[in-house]
């Protein structure tokens, strides 16, 4: 298969955001991100009695950081690498088989929102960013960047 391509910009940056497991947390830090119309591009939830992480992908990291410290929501910040499969689940063997053999460990996963129409996207947190978007990018997949979402 021929190179898939690397975007340049900046990397993918995935928040998580701590939160009590009550009833519309996560609703009052969407309704807070909707405000500064920053758009969730990815979402996973972890749940436990207590507490809830929330994974999330936007479409304005700075905006989002800066509103998350504003209103004192605890939260941390990991890099993201973010796979188009242009062949939806068809590619995810092959993109998995990828990562296996290049020995690259994947510590979560998640796919990312699309349009109906698009590419399946799917979000990658690996013990290895840097490793793992060459080794991707030069199996054919196509790795995007920050700005690839925030269009």
């Amino acid at each position: 298969m021929a190179g898939g391509t690397l975007s340049t910009g900046s990397s993918v940056r995935q928040f998580s955001v701590f939160l009590q497991n009550r009833v519309g947390a996560l609703s009052s830090v969407v309704n807070i991100l909707e405000e500064a119309h920053v758009n969730v591009i990815g979402l996973s939830v972890v749940d436990s009695v207590d507490t809830t992480v929330v994974r999330m992908v936007v479409s304005d990291p700075e905006t989002v950081r800066a509103l998350f410290q504003a209103h004192a929501i605890p939260f941390t910040e990991v890099e993201l690498l973010v796979v188009d499969l242009p062949e939806g689940a068809a590619s995810l063997g092959r993109c998995l088989l990828t990562l296996l053999m290049a020995e690259v460990n994947i510590h979560f996963s998640y796919p990312l929102l699309t349009h109906p129409g698009q590419s399946s996207l799917l979000a990658f947190h690996l013990d290895d960013s840097d490793f793992g978007r060459t080794v991707l990018g030069s199996n054919g997949f196509k790795v995007l960047c920050q700005e690839d979402l925030s269009r």
